[in-house]
C-alpha cells in the first residue's frame, strides 16, 4: 500500500531530467554523497526525475528503512529468547519509534507534494532524531544492552535524513 502511494506521488513529480549528470550533481551537494548515490541509482525511475523527485525516492527508502527496522524489533520483541520483561517492553518501544518515523516520512512525502518544503525538512529532521529516542531507551535499563544489529539500521536511518534534507536545501521549484 505505501509502495503504490509512493509510486503516485513520484509519477505527480516526474518531470525529464536533460541532464544525465543530474544525480551525481545533487548527490555531490549532500553529506552523504556514495550513500545518495547508490540509493539513486539503483532506483529505475531516477534517471527520469529532478529535485523534489528525487527527494521523493529518498523518502521512499526512508520509509522502507524505517518499517524495516520497526518489523525487526517487533519479532525480536516476540520471540522466546527475548523473555526478559524490561527487554521486551524497550523492543516494543523501540518498534514504536520506528514505526512513528515511517508514518513520518509518509507524511513528509504528502507535504512534498505540496511543494512545503518546511514541513518536509521538519519531518526529516523529527524522523533523524528517533533513532536517538530508541537508544535512550535502552539507556534507561543499565543491564541492557543495545543491539548491535539495531545501530546500522540507526545509521542509515539518519544518513538518509540528511540526504533528504540536503536535496531539499539545494532544489527549488
Amino acid at each position: 500500500m505505501a509502495s503504490t502511494f509512493f509510486i503516485f506521488l513520484l509519477s505527480l513529480l516526474i518531470f525529464p531530467c536533460a541532464d544525465p549528470n543530474y544525480i551525481h550533481k545533487t548527490c555531490k551537494l549532500t553529506n552523504h554523497y556514495h550513500l545518495c548515490l547508490s540509493f539513486l541509482n539503483s532506483n529505475s525511475t531516477s534517471a527520469n526525475v529532478v529535485g523534489h523527485g528525487l527527494t521523493l525516492i529518498m523518502i521512499s527508502v526512508g520509509t522502507a528503512n524505517a518499517t524495516a527496522t520497526s518489523t525487526y524489533l517487533s519479532s525480536q520483541s516476540l520471540s522466546s529468547a527475548s523473555n526478559y520483561s524490561a527487554l521486551k517492553r524497550v523492543l516494543k518501544e523501540c518498534a514504536d519509534k520506528y514505526s512513528f518515523a515511517g508514518d513520518a516520512l509518509q507524511d513528509s512525502a504528502q507535504y512534498l507534494v505540496l511543494k512545503n518544503n518546511d514541513y518536509v525538512a521538519v519531518h526529516a529532521t523529527a524522523v533523524a532524531d528517533y533513532p536517538n529516542a530508541c537508544r535512550n531507551v535502552f539507556n534507561r535499563f543499565p543491564r541492557l544492552i543495545y543491539l548491535s544489529e539495531i545501530a546500522p539500521r540507526e545509521e542509515s536511518l539518519k544518513e538518509i535524513c540528511d540526504v533528504i534534507l540536503g536535496i531539499l536545501e539545494h532544489i527549488g521549484w
